[in-house]
């Protein structure tokens, strides 16, 4: 009987772990291999410039970042074997002197990498064709 109660014990203090570490908020890991970023850049402000970029390019976090080798369903995001990532990183460099010398760093007025790519992979060189005047035959 003693045994059992022990048991009981034992197995309600692992299901009270179990549940403490689950409710606590698991501290995200640190980013690494930040070479144009902050380096102490906190983990939510990273993630808002990572969907800033999802949005202004209209592509997903796979376009810049490799699959891990250990677990191809997931990224690794310090990797730089993605070329599209050394060209982020490049981008990042352009526009930030471009707001130094022509903005002053003003964050009214600033070039981001919408300015050029409008939820676009490659910013267009051309405007898209005028749409025909009403009435006008199609072509």
């Amino acid at each position: 009987m003693k045994i059992r109660k022990s048991f009981i014990v034992v197995a309600a203090l692992m299901a009270a772990g179990t549940l403490c570490s689950l409710a606590l908020p698991q501290e995200p890991e640190k980013a690494t291999n930040l070479k144009v970023l902050p380096k102490n850049i906190s983990h939510e402000e990273l993630i808002t410039v990572m969907r800033g970029f999802n949005a202004a390019l209209g592509v997903k976090c796979n376009y810049c970042h490799e699959p891990r080798k250990d677990d191809p369903k997931k990224l690794d995001f310090a990797s730089d074997a993605n070329e599209h990532k050394g060209t982020a990183r490049e981008m990042l460099k352009m526009t930030k002197r471009i707001n130094k010398k022509f903005f002053k760093g003003s964050e009214v007025m600033a070039v981001t990498c919408y300015t050029c790519h409008h939820g676009n992979e490659e910013p267009k060189t051309k405007p898209d064709a005028a749409p025909a005047p009403a009435g006008a035959p199609a072509k």
